[in-house]
């Protein structure tokens, strides 16, 4: 019997003897017999009871074993599976391992053959590569000693021959090209030129149009605008200029591309101011006046730059038209002083030349007459000159000697080369233009350094105030076809290093 079973049958026991106690207890009369039979009945039931309970366990269990058993059957049924499974493969992979390993085998004994192979082609190869060095150094030996010249020699000799080919095709094409190019050349010019009038026009123009006038005090500022700006406008009306008044202390400016109008009205200020009288009336007075000094001044500055030159019989038009430059510059050099110095340095080439020096003077005296109205006539100033010496009865000569002095118009005559010579001395000389001497030197010698640092440049010469450059080349280095290209290459190298 198992616990629980005695468990039952204690507790029937326990139950039982209550009951007998009980009944003896509360006295019902109940005999022991009765008593008895009653314990009997209960201990029956609870033996019945336990029985079942035994039964009922005995068939859990043999469930819970069955389930068990099916569990362990199960879980061995799928190891067994899984070890089928792995076992197949293994094997698979045995029988893969074994094919590759047979693959390896014929490939290393293929290997092995191919090695063997190319050991010999190697063996066969650096023999033949011997032989045909031997070969090439019979054939050298054999060529230098017909060539009389090592190979060293004839490779430096070869590469020269090809240099030199190669220089020449780059300088026939480089003409080529230059010669195409020049049929656009004067578009090209036009445009570099219109490029260079808009980068330095402003700074130019301030320079050759402007006059300053100096003040006593600012206060007078106040008096030249006048009330409501009626001084100065009668000023501007009068004298055709413009004035500039600012912050610029003690001073006023006068603007105008005509340098005669430029004067007087700078005269006609400074002689106001010590006046005193400042207004329209007196302001219109003063710029006649003023003007008629002017004109006569001008009349006499032509008048004495002829005779110092020892031209006469000029048209009286052309006197005053030369008196005008007295108040124009070039680059910083009176024009009149530059004319009458052109005509000193042509009358003496001419007279050198055994020509004729006064026709040279004259018309070096007179090349430059153009710029005197240049703000009023359109075109260039030699050509305007031209016009205007044919106008006042100059002799052909002179005239195409002043039209052509900046090769306007061809040369007919050695006297026109001579007053372009003339021009160029004068404005090359040190000093004339804006330029100390020490850094025109400079410049010189820059542009002579550049083109002898090029190879087969033999010397060279900066002429013209630097303009040009004549170089003397070395004939075995520098053939015709190069010296085109070596040009080329100095200009450029000029452009890139020098200002």
């Amino acid at each position: 019997m198992d616990g629980m079973t005695i468990a039952l049958l204690v507790g029937s026991l326990a139950a039982g003897v209550g009951l007998g106690l009980l009944l003896r207890r509360n006295g019902a009369g109940q005999t022991l017999q009765e008593a008895q039979a009653a314990a009997r009945k209960v201990l029956e039931a609870a033996s019945r009871e336990a029985e079942a309970k035994q039964r009922e366990a005995a068939l859990e269990v043999k469930d819970l074993q069955l389930r068990g058993r099916e569990d362990v059957e199960r879980e061995t049924r799928t190891r067994r599976e899984d070890l089928a499974s792995l076992e197949k493969r293994v094997l698979q992979l045995e029988e893969s391992l074994t094919k590759r390993s047979e693959q390896l085998g014929a490939k290393e004994q293929t290997v092995a053959a191919k090695d063997q192979e190319l050991q010999k082609r190697e063996q066969a190869l650096r023999q033949r590569e011997a032989e045909q060095a031997e070969l090439l150094r019979k054939q050298q030996a054999f060529l230098e000693q017909v060539a009389g010249m090592t190979a060293e020699e004839a490779k430096r000799e070869l590469l020269a021959r090809f240099e030199e080919e190669a220089r020449g095709d780059a300088a026939r094409m480089a003409k080529r090209i230059e010669d195409d190019a020049r049929e656009q050349a004067e578009r090209k010019a036009q445009w570099v030129i219109g490029n260079a009038i808009q980068r330095i026009a402003n700074e130019y123009v301030q320079e050759v149009s402007v006059s300053v006038v100096h003040l006593p005090s600012d206060d007078l500022k106040g008096r030249i605008i006048g009330r409501e700006g009626r001084n100065i406008r009668a000023l501007e009306s009068a004298t055709g200029v413009d004035l500039i008044i600012d912050d610029t202390p003690e001073a006023i400016l006068v603007s105008a591309f005509d340098p005669v109008r430029r004067e007087v009205a700078r005269v006609a200020i400074e002689r106001l101011i010590v006046d005193g009288r400042i207004h329209p009336a007196r302001i219109e007075e003063m710029v006649a006046k003023v003007r008629k000094e002017i004109e006569d001044n001008i009349k006499e500055e032509g008048e004495k730059t002829a005779s110092n030159v020892g031209i006469h019989n000029l048209h009286p038009e052309l006197i005053k038209l030369l008196g005008r430059p007295k108040y124009r510059t070039s680059y910083g050099q009176n024009v009149l002083a530059h004319s009458q110095e052109v005509a000193y340095l042509c009358g003496f080439l001419a007279a050198e030349l055994k020509l004729d020096a006064k026709l040279a003077k004259r018309a070096g005296l007179l090349h430059d007459i153009g710029k005197a109205v240049s703000h009023e006539v359109e075109g260039p100033h030699a050509v305007v000159g031209a016009d205007l010496a044919r106008k006042y009865g100059e002799q052909p000569r002179v005239v195409n000697a002043i039209g052509s002095h900046h090769r306007d118009i061809p040369p007919e005559t050695v006297e026109a080369v001579l007053i372009d010579v003339g021009d160029a001395l004068s404005a090359a000389r040190p000093g004339a233009r804006r330029e100390s001497f020490d850094a025109y030197v400079k410049r010189l010698e820059k542009l002579e350094a550049v083109a002898n640092s090029f190879k087969g440049v033999e010397r060279s010469y900066a002429i013209q105030a630097g303009r040009e450059i004549r170089i003397i080349v070395k004939p075995e280095e520098i053939s015709d076809v190069l010296s085109a290209q070596i040009s080329r290459d100095i200009a450029r190298k000029i452009e890139d290093e020098l200002v």
